[in-house]
């Protein structure tokens, strides 16, 4: 069986064939390579005041999903 060409596929259809083919390995490295295109972005720390406010930003995500620091 050939494997299919997975930069074509859409995140959906790579979603839907990882969950046929669990044991693909590349298949899921692929899909997480291309990453969430919905997911926010956050630029690189450049001063201390920058690194104070990523930190903040950390904090309220982790106590979101109900885990200590």
């Amino acid at each position: 069986m050939t494997k299919p060409d997975f930069s074509r596929m859409t995140r959906q259809e790579m979603r839907a064939y990882i969950l046929v083919h669990r044991d693909d390995d590349e298949a899921i490295e692929a899909l997480i390579k291309r990453g969430d295109p919905n997911s926010p972005k956050y630029r690189f720390p450049q001063t201390d005041e920058d690194l104070r406010e990523m930190e903040e930003i950390l904090k309220r995500k982790l106590e979101s999903k109900g885990e200590a620091i």
